[in-house]
């Protein structure tokens, strides 16, 4: 499709990952707008992109939206945080009559469960050390305090089929071991940073979202980023006259640049 084909509301939504991880975001979407058709794309060959210098995402991202282009996309949901935040301003610039949606770590909701809240912000290295999360913090550090811990071999653990549903001693004792300074104190050491809320910064890691807090060792409400893009991609849509009112339930369609991933990502849907 180019801008001069004029999208219809029965196209498909389409949505990109750099693996499994946003099948979680086509769940939510799924729920929010059931007539929707979407296509997902999960990009496992070049997985994790939460490594990846800049101008190799902006590489691959221009990739997948060249591709679910051509396959009929009505608006894209780039279904990563470290994406949205290297790409997404290129990606708009250079397919302005595309609607482009991207995920926003849920730090606003989680500066307000508490009276000057500490959250933890669990994300890849490159959102950790991007501008746009530093810049959404800024507008919240004087209603809450953060700590930002990069987890990046929790997309590994998924991208390689392990969620709460499946007992894994490697991926606990990783979260351990990553939590070790923030757990809950033991009688014989000094007491750790207790926080008031978790925010999960890559669309990844809900799948593993109970493993976590079991790390952690005590509940604390958690917070993605999945409702508000999806809610945003819903307005995109209604203020562009692009909504899906057949009536009809949505077909799901589930690529992969690796084919062997195909299984995983059903899994994930139904999960």
């Amino acid at each position: 499709m180019d801008k001069e084909k004029k999208a219809k509301s029965t196209d498909p939504i389409a949505v990109f990952d750099s693996g499994l991880g946003g099948i979680s975001v086509v769940r939510k979407l799924v729920k929010l707008l059931p007539n929707e058709n979407i296509i997902y794309f999960g990009d496992s060959k070049n997985a994790p992109y939460g490594t990846k210098d800049r101008d190799e995402l902006l590489g691959l991202c221009d990739r997948n939206i060249g591709m679910l282009l051509d396959m009929g996309a009505k608006c894209v949901i780039i279904a990563c945080n470290t994406a949205t935040s290297a790409a997404a301003a290129y990606l708009r610039e250079k397919y302005p009559f595309l609607p482009i949606i991207g995920m926003e770590p849920a730090v606003k909701p989680a500066s307000k469960i508490a009276e000057k809240p500490k959250v933890l912000v669990l994300a890849t290295p490159v959102t950790i050390s991007g501008v746009k999360l530093k810049d959404l913090i800024h507008c919240f550090d004087e209603e809450a305090s953060f700590t930002l811990l990069p987890a990046p071999e929790l997309v590994r653990f998924v991208e390689s089929g392990v969620n709460d549903n499946a007992d894994s001693p490697e991926l606990y004792s990783y979260l351990r071991e990553l939590f070790k300074d923030f757990g809950p104190s033991e009688p014989s050491s000094s007491p750790g940073l207790r926080f008031d809320a978790v925010v999960l910064g890559c669309t990844h890691f809900p799948f593993v979202r109970r493993t976590i807090l079991k790390a952690l060792g005590y509940e604390v409400p958690v917070f993605d980023g999945r409702e508000g893009t999806c809610r945003q991609a819903e307005r995109m849509l209604s203020e562009a006259g692009l909504l899906n009112k057949s009536g009809k339930p949505g077909k799901v369609e589930l690529l992969n640049s690796d084919e062997t991933k195909l299984p995983l990502e059903k899994a994930l849907l139904e999960y």
